[in-house]
Protein backbone atom coordinates (compact mmCIF):
# COMPACT_ATOMS: atom_id res chain seq x y z
CA UNK A 1 0.00 0.00 0.00
CA UNK A 2 1.53 3.55 -0.57
CA UNK A 3 0.05 7.03 0.27
CA UNK A 4 -0.39 7.94 -2.67
CA UNK A 5 -3.23 4.88 -3.17
CA UNK A 6 -4.59 6.28 0.04
CA UNK A 7 -4.80 9.56 -0.93
CA UNK A 8 -6.80 8.56 -4.09
CA UNK A 9 -9.01 6.76 -2.22
CA UNK A 10 -9.74 9.73 0.70
CA UNK A 11 -10.30 11.99 -1.96
CA UNK A 12 -12.82 9.95 -3.78
CA UNK A 13 -14.78 9.52 -0.61
CA UNK A 14 -14.65 13.57 -0.01
CA UNK A 15 -16.15 13.80 -3.40
CA UNK A 16 -18.83 11.85 -2.69
CA UNK A 17 -19.75 13.15 0.77
CA UNK A 18 -19.48 16.87 -1.05
CA UNK A 19 -21.79 15.74 -3.41
CA UNK A 20 -24.84 14.58 -1.05
CA UNK A 21 -26.48 17.62 0.32
CA UNK A 22 -26.84 19.48 -2.74
CA UNK A 23 -28.00 16.18 -4.55
CA UNK A 24 -30.15 15.02 -1.70
CA UNK A 25 -31.67 18.82 -1.58
CA UNK A 26 -32.75 18.96 -5.12
CA UNK A 27 -34.02 15.08 -5.30
CA UNK A 28 -36.08 15.71 -1.97
CA UNK A 29 -37.84 18.69 -3.88
CA UNK A 30 -38.73 16.71 -6.76
CA UNK A 31 -40.14 14.40 -5.41
CA UNK A 32 -42.62 16.67 -3.22
CA UNK A 33 -43.63 17.94 -6.33
CA UNK A 34 -41.71 21.29 -5.83
CA UNK A 35 -40.55 23.89 -8.75
CA UNK A 36 -36.65 23.09 -10.05
CA UNK A 37 -34.25 24.37 -12.26
CA UNK A 38 -35.89 22.15 -15.03
CA UNK A 39 -39.82 22.64 -14.31
CA UNK A 40 -40.61 24.99 -16.84
CA UNK A 41 -39.55 22.46 -19.57
CA UNK A 42 -40.10 18.89 -17.93
CA UNK A 43 -43.53 19.86 -16.15
CA UNK A 44 -45.47 20.15 -19.50
CA UNK A 45 -43.52 16.98 -20.67
CA UNK A 46 -44.57 14.95 -17.12
CA UNK A 47 -47.93 15.83 -17.46
CA UNK A 48 -47.86 14.60 -20.41
CA UNK A 49 -46.57 11.48 -19.47
CA UNK A 50 -49.13 10.76 -17.28
CA UNK A 51 -52.23 11.49 -19.42
CA UNK A 52 -50.86 8.56 -21.43
CA UNK A 53 -50.73 6.51 -17.91
CA UNK A 54 -53.82 7.20 -17.33
CA UNK A 55 -52.91 8.82 -13.66
CA UNK A 56 -51.87 12.76 -12.10
CA UNK A 57 -49.82 13.68 -9.72
CA UNK A 58 -52.74 14.13 -7.58
CA UNK A 59 -53.62 10.30 -7.63
CA UNK A 60 -52.10 8.21 -5.08
CA UNK A 61 -52.03 4.58 -4.22
CA UNK A 62 -52.15 2.01 -1.53
CA UNK A 63 -49.37 -0.04 -1.09
CA UNK A 64 -51.22 -2.69 -2.86
CA UNK A 65 -51.70 -0.82 -6.34
CA UNK A 66 -48.21 0.91 -6.05
CA UNK A 67 -46.91 -2.75 -6.28
CA UNK A 68 -48.99 -4.03 -9.18
CA UNK A 69 -47.84 -1.08 -11.06
CA UNK A 70 -44.60 -1.85 -10.23
CA UNK A 71 -44.85 -5.54 -11.01
CA UNK A 72 -47.02 -5.10 -14.07
CA UNK A 73 -44.41 -2.61 -15.73
CA UNK A 74 -41.75 -4.82 -15.41
CA UNK A 75 -43.28 -7.72 -16.64
CA UNK A 76 -43.97 -5.50 -19.65
CA UNK A 77 -40.32 -4.72 -20.33
CA UNK A 78 -38.90 -7.97 -19.86
CA UNK A 79 -41.36 -9.15 -22.85
CA UNK A 80 -40.39 -6.53 -24.51
CA UNK A 81 -36.86 -6.84 -24.43
CA UNK A 82 -36.94 -10.51 -25.15
CA UNK A 83 -38.56 -9.86 -28.47
CA UNK A 84 -36.45 -7.32 -29.50
CA UNK A 85 -33.32 -9.55 -28.69
CA UNK A 86 -35.27 -12.94 -30.78
CA UNK A 87 -35.79 -10.69 -33.55
CA UNK A 88 -32.95 -8.52 -34.03
CA UNK A 89 -31.43 -10.15 -37.11
CA UNK A 90 -34.36 -8.61 -39.01
CA UNK A 91 -34.63 -5.18 -37.20
CA UNK A 92 -32.78 -2.29 -38.62
CA UNK A 93 -29.74 -0.35 -36.84
CA UNK A 94 -27.81 -3.66 -37.42
CA UNK A 95 -24.92 -2.50 -39.22
CA UNK A 96 -22.65 -5.35 -38.06
CA UNK A 97 -25.43 -7.83 -39.04
CA UNK A 98 -26.14 -9.42 -35.17
CA UNK A 99 -27.93 -12.55 -35.57
CA UNK A 100 -31.40 -13.23 -33.19
CA UNK A 101 -29.57 -14.35 -29.46
CA UNK A 102 -30.69 -17.48 -28.28
CA UNK A 103 -33.91 -17.93 -26.29
CA UNK A 104 -32.11 -18.90 -22.72
CA UNK A 105 -30.24 -16.30 -23.14
CA UNK A 106 -32.30 -13.77 -24.34
CA UNK A 107 -34.74 -14.38 -21.15
CA UNK A 108 -31.49 -14.23 -18.99
CA UNK A 109 -30.79 -10.89 -20.70
CA UNK A 110 -34.39 -9.62 -20.57
CA UNK A 111 -34.65 -10.51 -16.62
CA UNK A 112 -30.50 -9.42 -15.90
CA UNK A 113 -31.51 -5.38 -17.59
CA UNK A 114 -34.81 -5.02 -16.01
CA UNK A 115 -33.84 -6.57 -12.90
CA UNK A 116 -30.98 -3.47 -12.73
CA UNK A 117 -28.68 -6.79 -12.18
CA UNK A 118 -26.82 -6.50 -15.80
CA UNK A 119 -25.53 -9.67 -15.98
CA UNK A 120 -24.10 -10.47 -19.41
CA UNK A 121 -23.14 -14.16 -20.56
CA UNK A 122 -22.33 -12.99 -23.80
CA UNK A 123 -20.15 -10.36 -26.03
CA UNK A 124 -21.74 -6.99 -25.75
CA UNK A 125 -20.15 -6.17 -29.31
CA UNK A 126 -20.62 -9.40 -30.30
CA UNK A 127 -24.06 -9.85 -29.65
CA UNK A 128 -26.11 -7.01 -29.76
CA UNK A 129 -27.29 -4.92 -32.27
CA UNK A 130 -27.27 -0.83 -32.26
CA UNK A 131 -31.16 -0.72 -32.14
CA UNK A 132 -30.70 -3.52 -29.50
CA UNK A 133 -27.88 -1.57 -26.98
CA UNK A 134 -30.50 1.59 -27.21
CA UNK A 135 -34.06 0.82 -27.66
CA UNK A 136 -34.22 -2.09 -25.53
CA UNK A 137 -30.78 -2.25 -22.67
CA UNK A 138 -30.10 1.69 -21.88
CA UNK A 139 -34.34 2.01 -22.01
CA UNK A 140 -33.80 -0.62 -18.96
CA UNK A 141 -31.07 0.93 -17.20
CA UNK A 142 -33.26 3.87 -17.10
CA UNK A 143 -36.57 2.63 -15.96
CA UNK A 144 -34.49 -0.13 -13.90
CA UNK A 145 -33.29 2.61 -11.82
CA UNK A 146 -36.16 4.52 -11.55
CA UNK A 147 -38.39 1.35 -10.57
CA UNK A 148 -35.88 1.36 -7.19
CA UNK A 149 -35.73 5.04 -6.63
CA UNK A 150 -39.54 5.09 -6.49
CA UNK A 151 -39.57 2.20 -4.23
CA UNK A 152 -37.05 3.74 -2.25
CA UNK A 153 -39.38 6.97 -1.72
CA UNK A 154 -42.24 4.96 -1.35
CA UNK A 155 -40.85 3.51 1.80
CA UNK A 156 -39.57 7.01 3.30
CA UNK A 157 -42.79 8.55 3.03
CA UNK A 158 -44.16 5.68 5.01
CA UNK A 159 -41.79 6.91 7.53
CA UNK A 160 -42.56 10.65 6.87
CA UNK A 161 -46.13 10.51 7.11
CA UNK A 162 -48.45 11.21 10.23
CA UNK A 163 -50.80 8.43 9.12
CA UNK A 164 -52.72 7.82 6.12
CA UNK A 165 -53.59 4.84 3.65
CA UNK A 166 -51.33 6.04 0.57
CA UNK A 167 -47.61 5.61 -0.02
CA UNK A 168 -47.22 7.92 -3.07
CA UNK A 169 -47.96 7.00 -7.29
CA UNK A 170 -45.63 4.50 -8.41
CA UNK A 171 -46.15 6.14 -11.97
CA UNK A 172 -45.26 9.63 -10.94
CA UNK A 173 -42.26 8.73 -8.75
CA UNK A 174 -40.66 7.01 -11.47
CA UNK A 175 -41.55 9.57 -14.22
CA UNK A 176 -40.09 12.00 -11.86
CA UNK A 177 -36.91 9.98 -11.35
CA UNK A 178 -36.37 9.45 -15.23
CA UNK A 179 -36.96 12.89 -16.12
CA UNK A 180 -35.41 15.39 -13.18
CA UNK A 181 -32.89 13.36 -11.85
CA UNK A 182 -31.30 10.17 -14.30
CA UNK A 183 -31.87 12.41 -18.13
CA UNK A 184 -30.41 15.14 -16.80
CA UNK A 185 -27.05 14.10 -15.14
CA UNK A 186 -26.93 11.40 -17.88
CA UNK A 187 -27.15 13.83 -20.40
CA UNK A 188 -24.03 15.82 -18.97
CA UNK A 189 -22.16 12.86 -18.05
CA UNK A 190 -22.40 11.78 -22.24
CA UNK A 191 -21.19 15.00 -23.33
CA UNK A 192 -18.22 14.35 -20.53
CA UNK A 193 -17.48 11.32 -21.51
CA UNK A 194 -17.41 12.27 -24.93
CA UNK A 195 -15.27 14.65 -24.60
CA UNK A 196 -13.03 12.74 -22.74
CA UNK A 197 -13.10 10.41 -25.41
CA UNK A 198 -15.51 7.59 -25.39
CA UNK A 199 -17.52 6.49 -28.72
CA UNK A 200 -21.13 7.59 -29.59
CA UNK A 201 -21.32 7.01 -33.08
CA UNK A 202 -24.00 5.20 -35.22
CA UNK A 203 -21.91 4.35 -38.15
CA UNK A 204 -20.35 1.18 -38.67
CA UNK A 205 -17.71 -1.05 -36.90
CA UNK A 206 -14.44 0.46 -38.20
CA UNK A 207 -12.05 -1.49 -40.02
CA UNK A 208 -8.21 -1.24 -39.71
CA UNK A 209 -4.55 -2.96 -40.59
CA UNK A 210 -2.52 -3.82 -38.36
CA UNK A 211 1.14 -3.16 -38.68
CA UNK A 212 1.71 -6.90 -39.36
CA UNK A 213 -0.63 -6.18 -42.59
CA UNK A 214 -3.66 -8.27 -41.07
CA UNK A 215 -7.30 -6.75 -40.92
CA UNK A 216 -9.08 -6.14 -37.11
CA UNK A 217 -12.61 -4.99 -36.73
CA UNK A 218 -12.86 -2.43 -34.16
CA UNK A 219 -16.22 -2.12 -32.25
CA UNK A 220 -17.74 1.24 -31.89
CA UNK A 221 -21.08 2.66 -31.15
CA UNK A 222 -23.29 4.58 -29.01
CA UNK A 223 -20.70 3.93 -25.80
CA UNK A 224 -21.04 6.80 -24.39
CA UNK A 225 -25.05 7.31 -23.83
CA UNK A 226 -24.89 3.53 -22.12
CA UNK A 227 -21.84 3.99 -20.26
CA UNK A 228 -23.40 7.34 -18.65
CA UNK A 229 -26.84 5.38 -17.45
CA UNK A 230 -24.78 2.10 -16.98
CA UNK A 231 -22.87 4.20 -13.73
CA UNK A 232 -25.15 6.64 -12.70
CA UNK A 233 -28.67 3.92 -12.45
CA UNK A 234 -26.07 1.22 -10.85
CA UNK A 235 -26.85 -1.03 -14.00
CA UNK A 236 -23.05 -1.82 -14.92
CA UNK A 237 -23.75 -3.52 -18.52
CA UNK A 238 -20.97 -2.82 -20.59
CA UNK A 239 -21.12 -1.83 -24.29
CA UNK A 240 -18.24 -3.96 -24.72
CA UNK A 241 -17.05 -7.44 -23.35
CA UNK A 242 -14.00 -5.75 -21.05
CA UNK A 243 -16.45 -3.48 -19.10
CA UNK A 244 -14.65 -0.37 -17.76
CA UNK A 245 -11.48 -1.81 -18.29
CA UNK A 246 -11.45 -1.29 -22.14
CA UNK A 247 -9.92 2.18 -23.28
CA UNK A 248 -13.15 3.27 -25.33
CA UNK A 249 -15.33 3.03 -22.14
CA UNK A 250 -12.86 4.16 -19.87
CA UNK A 251 -10.43 6.09 -21.37
CA UNK A 252 -8.36 7.29 -18.53
CA UNK A 253 -7.71 8.07 -14.78
CA UNK A 254 -10.34 11.45 -15.08
CA UNK A 255 -13.18 8.97 -16.95
CA UNK A 256 -12.03 6.26 -13.90
CA UNK A 257 -13.08 8.58 -11.29
CA UNK A 258 -16.19 9.93 -13.16
CA UNK A 259 -17.20 6.99 -13.36
CA UNK A 260 -16.72 6.07 -9.52
CA UNK A 261 -18.66 9.39 -8.23
CA UNK A 262 -21.41 8.67 -10.68
CA UNK A 263 -22.11 5.05 -8.98
CA UNK A 264 -22.22 6.09 -5.49
CA UNK A 265 -23.94 9.71 -6.21
CA UNK A 266 -27.94 9.00 -5.66
CA UNK A 267 -27.62 6.10 -3.53
CA UNK A 268 -25.35 8.20 -1.00
CA UNK A 269 -28.01 11.31 -1.46
CA UNK A 270 -31.02 9.40 -1.19
CA UNK A 271 -29.83 9.43 2.67
CA UNK A 272 -30.25 12.72 2.44
CA UNK A 273 -33.70 12.59 1.43
CA UNK A 274 -35.16 10.31 3.87
CA UNK A 275 -33.70 12.84 6.07
CA UNK A 276 -35.01 16.03 4.72
CA UNK A 277 -38.76 14.21 3.89
CA UNK A 278 -38.12 12.45 7.76
CA UNK A 279 -37.53 16.13 9.49
CA UNK A 280 -33.69 15.40 10.83
CA UNK A 281 -31.44 15.09 8.86
CA UNK A 282 -29.07 13.74 11.38
CA UNK A 283 -31.36 10.40 10.44
CA UNK A 284 -29.84 10.05 7.31
CA UNK A 285 -26.31 11.09 7.87
CA UNK A 286 -26.24 7.89 10.78
CA UNK A 287 -27.44 5.82 7.96
CA UNK A 288 -24.67 7.13 5.59
CA UNK A 289 -22.02 6.89 8.38
CA UNK A 290 -23.11 3.05 8.88
CA UNK A 291 -22.38 2.48 4.95
CA UNK A 292 -19.58 4.63 4.90
CA UNK A 293 -17.84 2.42 7.86
CA UNK A 294 -18.27 -0.84 6.12
CA UNK A 295 -17.30 0.70 2.63
CA UNK A 296 -13.79 1.59 4.46
CA UNK A 297 -13.58 -1.17 6.16
CA UNK A 298 -13.95 -3.19 3.22
CA UNK A 299 -11.75 -1.11 0.50
CA UNK A 300 -9.01 -1.05 3.50
CA UNK A 301 -8.68 -5.23 3.38
CA UNK A 302 -8.95 -5.23 -0.22
CA UNK A 303 -6.34 -2.68 -1.09
CA UNK A 304 -4.11 -4.40 1.84
CA UNK A 305 -4.86 -8.09 0.42
CA UNK A 306 -3.71 -6.73 -3.46
CA UNK A 307 -0.82 -4.73 -2.35
CA UNK A 308 0.36 -7.92 -0.41
CA UNK A 309 -0.31 -9.96 -3.44
CA UNK A 310 0.21 -13.90 -4.03
CA UNK A 311 2.77 -15.31 -1.11
CA UNK A 312 3.85 -18.25 -3.27
CA UNK A 313 5.54 -14.76 -5.66
CA UNK A 314 7.26 -13.58 -3.00
CA UNK A 315 10.06 -16.44 -3.45
CA UNK A 316 10.82 -15.39 -6.19
CA UNK A 317 11.11 -11.68 -5.09
CA UNK A 318 8.54 -10.67 -6.69
CA UNK A 319 6.92 -8.27 -3.97
CA UNK A 320 5.02 -5.63 -6.20
CA UNK A 321 1.24 -6.70 -5.39
CA UNK A 322 -1.23 -8.40 -7.42
CA UNK A 323 -1.44 -6.96 -10.61
CA UNK A 324 -2.88 -10.25 -12.20
CA UNK A 325 -5.86 -9.25 -14.23
CA UNK A 326 -5.48 -5.45 -13.21
CA UNK A 327 -5.19 -2.31 -16.07
CA UNK A 328 -1.74 -0.63 -15.50
CA UNK A 329 -3.38 2.62 -16.01
CA UNK A 330 -5.33 2.34 -12.90
CA UNK A 331 -3.32 0.03 -10.55
CA UNK A 332 -3.82 -1.62 -7.78
CA UNK A 333 -5.55 0.86 -5.57
CA UNK A 334 -8.16 2.32 -8.31
CA UNK A 335 -8.47 -1.46 -8.93
CA UNK A 336 -9.62 -2.46 -5.60
CA UNK A 337 -11.28 0.59 -5.33
CA UNK A 338 -13.66 0.42 -8.31
CA UNK A 339 -14.18 -3.26 -7.22
CA UNK A 340 -15.43 -2.57 -3.99
CA UNK A 341 -17.34 0.22 -5.13
CA UNK A 342 -18.96 -1.60 -7.74
CA UNK A 343 -19.93 -4.43 -5.59
CA UNK A 344 -21.41 -2.31 -2.23
CA UNK A 345 -23.40 -0.05 -4.59
CA UNK A 346 -24.98 -3.35 -6.98
CA UNK A 347 -23.44 -1.86 -10.14
CA UNK A 348 -21.43 -4.90 -11.37
CA UNK A 349 -19.15 -2.51 -13.96
CA UNK A 350 -15.47 -3.68 -13.19
CA UNK A 351 -12.02 -1.95 -14.89
CA UNK A 352 -10.39 -5.02 -13.14
CA UNK A 353 -11.13 -8.69 -13.34
CA UNK A 354 -12.38 -9.44 -9.95
CA UNK A 355 -11.33 -13.67 -10.58
CA UNK A 356 -7.56 -12.64 -10.90
CA UNK A 357 -8.07 -10.84 -7.32
CA UNK A 358 -6.47 -12.37 -4.09
CA UNK A 359 -8.43 -14.82 -2.10
CA UNK A 360 -9.04 -12.53 0.23
CA UNK A 361 -9.55 -9.50 -2.36
CA UNK A 362 -11.75 -11.38 -4.17
CA UNK A 363 -13.72 -12.30 -0.53
CA UNK A 364 -14.76 -8.44 -0.24
CA UNK A 365 -16.62 -8.23 -3.23
CA UNK A 366 -18.46 -11.48 -2.21
CA UNK A 367 -19.61 -10.28 1.55
CA UNK A 368 -20.35 -6.87 0.27
CA UNK A 369 -23.36 -8.34 -2.00
CA UNK A 370 -24.50 -11.13 0.12
CA UNK A 371 -24.96 -8.43 2.71
CA UNK A 372 -27.99 -7.32 0.65
CA UNK A 373 -26.53 -4.52 -1.74
CA UNK A 374 -26.65 -2.22 1.18
CA UNK A 375 -23.75 -0.62 1.51
CA UNK A 376 -25.18 2.48 -0.92
CA UNK A 377 -26.54 -0.61 -2.49
CA UNK A 378 -28.22 0.09 -6.22
CA UNK A 379 -30.15 3.49 -6.64
CA UNK A 380 -33.20 3.03 -4.24
CA UNK A 381 -32.74 -0.61 -3.51
CA UNK A 382 -29.63 0.13 -1.45
CA UNK A 383 -31.57 2.33 0.67
CA UNK A 384 -34.90 0.14 1.15
CA UNK A 385 -32.15 -3.07 1.66
CA UNK A 386 -30.44 -0.93 4.79
CA UNK A 387 -34.03 0.12 5.81
CA UNK A 388 -34.68 -3.50 6.37
CA UNK A 389 -31.97 -3.95 8.53
CA UNK A 390 -33.13 -0.99 10.53
CA UNK A 391 -36.43 -2.55 11.20
CA UNK A 392 -34.19 -5.49 12.74
CA UNK A 393 -31.69 -3.68 14.45
CA UNK A 394 -34.54 -1.20 16.53
CA UNK A 395 -36.52 -4.50 17.10
CA UNK A 396 -33.66 -5.95 19.04
CA UNK A 397 -32.57 -2.67 20.97
CA UNK A 398 -36.51 -2.79 21.95
CA UNK A 399 -35.98 -6.56 23.63
CA UNK A 400 -32.38 -5.28 25.17
CA UNK A 401 -34.20 -2.00 27.23
CA UNK A 402 -37.54 -3.69 27.15
CA UNK A 403 -39.60 -1.26 25.07
CA UNK A 404 -41.95 -1.65 22.67
CA UNK A 405 -39.54 -0.59 19.41
CA UNK A 406 -40.09 2.11 17.51
CA UNK A 407 -38.27 3.78 14.54
CA UNK A 408 -38.81 7.63 13.95
CA UNK A 409 -42.01 7.57 15.79
CA UNK A 410 -43.29 4.70 14.09
CA UNK A 411 -44.12 1.26 16.37
CA UNK A 412 -42.02 -1.53 14.94
CA UNK A 413 -44.61 -4.96 15.18
CA UNK A 414 -45.00 -8.35 14.42
CA UNK A 415 -45.68 -7.73 10.96
CA UNK A 416 -42.66 -5.27 9.86
CA UNK A 417 -40.30 -8.05 11.52
CA UNK A 418 -41.97 -10.97 9.55
CA UNK A 419 -41.47 -9.06 6.38
CA UNK A 420 -38.11 -7.41 7.34
CA UNK A 421 -37.04 -11.55 7.29
CA UNK A 422 -38.87 -12.61 4.26
CA UNK A 423 -37.07 -10.02 2.47
CA UNK A 424 -33.30 -10.75 3.67
CA UNK A 425 -33.99 -14.56 3.60
CA UNK A 426 -35.04 -14.42 0.48
CA UNK A 427 -31.03 -13.96 -0.66
CA UNK A 428 -29.36 -16.53 1.00
CA UNK A 429 -32.46 -18.76 -0.23
CA UNK A 430 -31.62 -17.81 -4.22
CA UNK A 431 -27.26 -17.50 -3.27
CA UNK A 432 -26.92 -20.75 -1.27
CA UNK A 433 -29.59 -23.06 -2.62
CA UNK A 434 -28.41 -22.54 -6.44
CA UNK A 435 -24.93 -22.75 -5.85
CA UNK A 436 -25.56 -25.75 -3.65
CA UNK A 437 -27.21 -27.70 -6.50
CA UNK A 438 -24.30 -26.37 -9.06
CA UNK A 439 -21.77 -28.29 -7.50
CA UNK A 440 -22.63 -31.41 -7.93
CA UNK A 441 -24.61 -31.19 -11.32
CA UNK A 442 -22.02 -32.32 -13.65
CA UNK A 443 -23.44 -29.73 -16.36
CA UNK A 444 -23.00 -27.16 -14.10
CA UNK A 445 -19.57 -28.20 -12.52
CA UNK A 446 -18.29 -28.52 -16.57
CA UNK A 447 -18.81 -24.56 -16.99
CA UNK A 448 -16.15 -24.32 -14.05
CA UNK A 449 -12.96 -22.87 -15.56
CA UNK A 450 -10.55 -23.44 -11.97
CA UNK A 451 -10.01 -26.37 -9.66
CA UNK A 452 -10.34 -26.48 -6.05
CA UNK A 453 -11.72 -23.77 -3.73
CA UNK A 454 -11.58 -20.96 -6.40
CA UNK A 455 -13.88 -22.44 -8.82
CA UNK A 456 -16.27 -23.14 -5.59
CA UNK A 457 -16.00 -19.51 -5.59
CA UNK A 458 -16.61 -18.96 -9.35
CA UNK A 459 -20.12 -20.26 -8.75
CA UNK A 460 -20.80 -19.02 -5.85
CA UNK A 461 -19.87 -15.76 -6.93
CA UNK A 462 -22.39 -15.85 -9.79
CA UNK A 463 -25.62 -16.89 -8.03
CA UNK A 464 -24.51 -14.03 -5.45
CA UNK A 465 -24.21 -11.61 -8.03
CA UNK A 466 -27.06 -12.87 -9.72
CA UNK A 467 -29.67 -12.57 -6.67
CA UNK A 468 -27.83 -9.17 -5.37
CA UNK A 469 -28.57 -7.49 -8.21
CA UNK A 470 -24.71 -7.19 -9.38
CA UNK A 471 -23.54 -8.16 -12.41
CA UNK A 472 -20.17 -8.62 -12.09
CA UNK A 473 -18.18 -11.60 -12.42
CA UNK A 474 -15.37 -14.11 -11.29
CA UNK A 475 -14.44 -14.53 -15.18
CA UNK A 476 -13.36 -17.99 -15.00
CA UNK A 477 -16.87 -19.71 -15.24
CA UNK A 478 -18.62 -20.51 -18.43
CA UNK A 479 -22.17 -18.77 -17.79
CA UNK A 480 -23.85 -18.95 -21.42
CA UNK A 481 -25.17 -22.49 -20.95
CA UNK A 482 -29.20 -23.19 -20.64
CA UNK A 483 -28.72 -24.31 -16.75
CA UNK A 484 -26.79 -21.29 -16.00
CA UNK A 485 -29.05 -18.84 -17.86
CA UNK A 486 -32.47 -20.04 -16.52
CA UNK A 487 -31.21 -20.18 -12.92
CA UNK A 488 -28.93 -16.96 -12.75
CA UNK A 489 -32.62 -15.37 -14.05
CA UNK A 490 -34.53 -16.86 -11.42
CA UNK A 491 -31.97 -16.00 -8.66
CA UNK A 492 -32.07 -11.93 -10.25
CA UNK A 493 -35.87 -11.92 -9.96
CA UNK A 494 -35.99 -13.51 -6.65
CA UNK A 495 -33.31 -11.06 -5.59
CA UNK A 496 -35.68 -7.95 -7.05
CA UNK A 497 -39.05 -8.53 -6.43
CA UNK A 498 -39.10 -10.59 -3.03
CA UNK A 499 -37.19 -7.81 -1.55
CA UNK A 500 -39.31 -5.01 -3.27
CA UNK A 501 -42.55 -6.93 -2.24
CA UNK A 502 -42.10 -7.02 1.45
CA UNK A 503 -40.63 -3.32 1.71
CA UNK A 504 -43.69 -2.53 0.00
CA UNK A 505 -46.14 -4.03 2.57
CA UNK A 506 -43.81 -2.60 5.58
CA UNK A 507 -44.68 1.03 3.82
CA UNK A 508 -47.99 0.16 4.13
CA UNK A 509 -48.15 -1.14 7.16
CA UNK A 510 -45.96 2.17 8.68
CA UNK A 511 -47.61 4.96 6.98
CA UNK A 512 -50.92 3.53 8.05
CA UNK A 513 -49.58 4.34 11.88
CA UNK A 514 -49.73 7.44 14.11
CA UNK A 515 -46.67 8.74 14.64
CA UNK A 516 -45.98 8.64 18.55
CA UNK A 517 -43.87 11.57 19.77
CA UNK A 518 -40.41 10.73 21.41
CA UNK A 519 -40.00 10.11 25.03
CA UNK A 520 -36.83 9.81 27.34
CA UNK A 521 -37.23 6.25 26.90
CA UNK A 522 -36.82 6.89 23.08
CA UNK A 523 -33.80 5.13 21.32
CA UNK A 524 -31.94 7.69 19.41
CA UNK A 525 -31.04 6.41 16.38
CA UNK A 526 -29.23 9.88 14.66
CA UNK A 527 -25.95 8.93 16.64
CA UNK A 528 -22.83 6.95 17.25
CA UNK A 529 -24.31 4.00 19.61
CA UNK A 530 -27.22 3.54 16.54
CA UNK A 531 -24.57 3.40 13.99
CA UNK A 532 -23.04 0.68 15.78
CA UNK A 533 -25.94 -1.13 16.67
CA UNK A 534 -26.78 -1.42 12.74
CA UNK A 535 -23.47 -2.03 11.53
CA UNK A 536 -23.33 -5.14 14.04
CA UNK A 537 -26.54 -6.05 13.05
CA UNK A 538 -25.45 -6.67 9.71
CA UNK A 539 -22.30 -7.71 10.08
CA UNK A 540 -23.55 -10.47 12.45
CA UNK A 541 -26.68 -11.49 10.05
CA UNK A 542 -24.28 -11.81 7.37
CA UNK A 543 -21.84 -13.82 9.17
CA UNK A 544 -24.07 -16.09 10.27
CA UNK A 545 -25.97 -16.57 7.12
CA UNK A 546 -22.62 -16.62 4.60
CA UNK A 547 -19.40 -17.75 6.60
CA UNK A 548 -19.91 -21.44 6.31
CA UNK A 549 -19.95 -20.92 2.04
CA UNK A 550 -17.29 -18.45 1.92
CA UNK A 551 -15.25 -20.66 4.29
CA UNK A 552 -15.37 -23.53 1.73
CA UNK A 553 -14.24 -20.79 -0.90
CA UNK A 554 -11.96 -17.84 -0.41
CA UNK A 555 -10.99 -18.78 3.33
CA UNK A 556 -9.94 -21.79 2.27
CA UNK A 557 -8.18 -21.01 -0.75
CA UNK A 558 -5.98 -18.12 1.39
CA UNK A 559 -5.22 -20.69 3.56
CA UNK A 560 -3.86 -22.91 0.87
CA UNK A 561 -2.01 -20.43 -0.64
CA UNK A 562 -0.15 -19.63 2.80
CA UNK A 563 0.70 -23.43 2.64
CA UNK A 564 2.35 -23.33 -0.93
CA UNK A 565 -0.43 -25.06 -2.97
CA UNK A 566 -2.20 -23.27 -5.98
CA UNK A 567 -4.86 -24.19 -8.20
Amino acid sequence: MTLNGWLQILLYCGIVLVLVKPLGGYMTRVFNGERTFFSPVLVPIERGLYAIAGTSEREEQHWTSYAFSMLLFNFLGVLVLYALMRLQAGLPYNPAGMTSVPPDLSFNTAVSFVTNTNWQNYSGEGTMSYLTQMAGLTVQNFVSASTGIAIAVGLIRAFARASGKAIGNFWVDMIRSTLYVLLPLCIVLTLVYVYLGVPQTLGPYVEATTLEGAKQTIAVGPVASQLAIKMLGTNGGGFFNANSAHPFENPDAISNLVQMLSIFAIGAALTNVFGRMVGNQRQGWAILATMGILFFVGVGITYWAEAAGNSLMHAFGLNGGNMEGKEVRFGIALSSLFAVITTAASCGAVNAMHGSFTALGGLVPLINMQLGEIIVGGVGAGFYGILLFVIIAIFVAGLMVGRTPEYLGKKIEAKEMKMAVLAILCLPLAMLVFTAIATVLPSAVASVGTAGPHGFSEILYAYTSAAANNGSAFGGLTGNTPWYNITLGIGMLMGRFLVIIPALAIAGSLVAKKTVPASAGTFPTDGPLFVGLLSGTILIVGGLTFFPALALGPVVEHLMMITGQAF
